[in-house]
């Protein structure tokens, strides 16, 4: 049985150890670029938000940072130290109000990746695995085959007093078909039917009983949501096989999780296994352990060297934040772009995500430094979930005006319209059809100033073309080709291309005709409401866009004349 709490990671003590996992961290400096002082001062506000996370957990059950999440930040902190030539000495634990001494303590446990686990493992027979059940842990004391005492897990040392809610929890034997005198630790979990983690990205199973536990009064069908799960019996036989046959003989399922490993491949097998396939409870890992472990006098709530867990592929991984970018797209929307120093999730380097809109930047106040978690939606598309925390000094940032693009901004190279132009001929180009013409290609022209307008291209000559970087005398013949083939296309892709809102192409007509509409005449028009009808007329009457349609209409381009 693992003799630890599967989940225990609120424990500050741990940060003695360096085995924590750190995956999902990739191409970050041994050190932060900052200053001493203010690298002293972000490490101080690390460990002071690590802390009430671990108080959270102690004192009430309730876990406010994901446990991978939590696993990387005290592994980042245990670096931040190191960088400062300060090794973390563990404090004493003490019992806080309202907490009671653990008969036998709760242990914590290292987390090892695969080749971890493989060492591990070599140098040990008799070695089990179990799931890594997702839930909150407890202590349970029988006398005569009473229960007498439960406790919370708290630091390990000293829990909540959970007897008196123990005593109405259906799945907590108040008396044991055998006269027990000896103590029992496990885990209270949320049932769930035919759960299969791999498929449940963020269950919160955990916190639901939780809640339930410091609830003044659950209701029957809550209480007999809760289950537990025995995975120890610290002062049990000696011998796995007599401990398991033992814990069947109480009425727990503990021998149906329970399994001896074979080989070292075995354990891969059954971690595939347990992630893959239904369980009555959710989980975060296995835990191997070899069946042999010290008497219950030399325990402590530190690692022991007995056990370790393998948990499952972070689902979300910590990012230092470099920067924040605002591109503003065609129709003028403005998009954050948050740059990170780059992670590895689900086997993708990821080096930026998009927070979609200017108002989320604003309610989430993103600077570089902060920590942020990163997780993959459809395990494609990058996802910004939560600010894990702020950096204490913040940079400014100055993010543009949402009020200053619009559908009808930035058809010319001005200031701070840069992002939009660029956004308009990416477009133009695909609307159009231009082979092999990208953002890059745009981009370099826009630099070498021989595009500074969206149809500057028209009348551009291969010479022109060459002076933008990256632009040969091939390819600039190979553009000129692609802006001649363009001039060809229908009536209706010049529509598109200029960014003429949705509907025009409903009406049959020419550029003349088209102006000529009134806001009546569109909403005529089957799909067109009062709000398209008002950016149509907006749209044909800007000064702008007609100038364009004036270039159209000289360049003899059909519909324009």
């Amino acid at each position: 049985m693992p003799w630890f709490m599967p989940g225990a990671k609120y424990v500050l003590s741990g940060l003695a150890s360096l085995a924590i996992a750190t995956a999902g961290l990739a191409d970050e400096a041994p050190c932060p670029a900052w200053p001493e002082p203010r690298l002293s001062q972000e490490t101080q506000a690390l460990t002071e938000q690590v802390q009430r996370w671990e108080r959270s957990y102690r004192q009430q059950g309730e876990a406010l940072v994901a446990d991978e999440l939590y696993d990387q930040a005290v592994a980042r902190l245990a670096s931040w130290r190191a960088c400062l030539g300060e090794p973390h000495v563990p404090q004493p634990l003490l019992a806080e109000p309202g907490e009671i001494a653990h008969p036998v303590a709760q242990t914590g446990l290292d987390k090892r990746d695969e080749a971890g686990v493989r060492s591990w493992s070599s140098r040990r027979e008799n070695v089990w695995i179990q799931p890594k059940v997702d839930g909150v842990a407890v202590t349970l004391r029988y006398v005569d085959g009473r229960l007498t005492q439960a406790v919370s897990r708290g630091d390990g040392e000293y829990g909540q007093d959970w007897t008196e809610r123990a005593h109405i929890l259906p799945a907590v034997p108040d008396r044991l078909p055998i006269p027990l005198d000896g103590v029992l630790q496990g885990e209270l979990y949320w049932r769930l039917n035919e759960h299969i983690q791999a498929q449940s990205r963020f269950p919160n199973a955990r916190n639901k009983v939780a809640g339930l536990m410091a609830q003044q009064n659950p209701t029957a069908s809550d209480l007999a949501q809760v289950g537990l799960f025995v995975w120890g019996w610290p002062d049990g036989p000696a011998s796995m096989q007599e401990r398991l046959a033992g814990l069947s003989e109480m009425g727990f399922d503990t021998a149906l999780y329970t399994h001896a490993l074979d080989d070292q491949d075995d354990a891969a097998r059954w971690r595939q296994r347990w992630f893959r396939g239904p369980l009555p409870f959710a989980t975060d890992g296995v835990v191997l352990k070899q069946a042999e472990r010290p008497g219950v006098r030399h325990w402590s709530s530190s690692p022991p060297e007995w056990a370790v867990a393998w948990k499952y592929p972070p689902r979300q991984a910590l990012a230092e934040v470099r920067g924040v970018e605002f591109r503003v797209g065609r129709t003028g929307r403005v998009t954050p772009l948050v740059w990170l120093n780059p992670v590895l999730l689900e086997g993708r380097r990821i080096s930026r995500v998009s927070l979609g809109s200017l108002q989320r930047w604003e309610s989430l106040d993103i600077r570089p430094g902060d920590q942020v978690a990163v997780t993959l939606a459809g395990l494609t598309i990058p996802q910004l979930t939560e600010v894990v925390w702020h950096t204490q000094q913040r940079s400014p940032l100055a993010a543009p005006s949402a009020q200053r693009y619009h559908l009808l901004s930035c058809f010319e190279l001005t200031s701070g319209c840069e992002s939009q132009l660029l956004a308009r001929l990416v477009y133009l180009g695909e609307q159009l059809g231009m082979q092999g013409i990208g953002e890059g290609t745009w981009q370099a022209l826009l630099e070498a100033g021989v595009v500074t307008r969206l149809l500057d291209w028209l009348n551009v000559e291969p010479r022109q073309l060459q002076q933008a970087h990256g632009i040969g005398e091939v390819t600039a013949a190979a553009l000129n080709e692609q802006f001649q083939l363009a001039r060809g296309k229908p009536f209706a892709a010049w529509l598109k291309a200029l960014g003429a809102p949705p509907g025009s192409e409903a009406v049959r007509a020419d550029w003349p005709s088209l102006t000529g509409y009134q806001r009546k005449e569109w909403q005529a028009v089957p799909g067109i409401g009062p709000v398209r009808a008002d950016a149509l007329v907006a749209f044909f009457s800007h000064p702008e866009v007609q100038r364009m349609a004036e270039q159209l209409k000289q360049a003899g381009i059909e519909g324009f004349n």
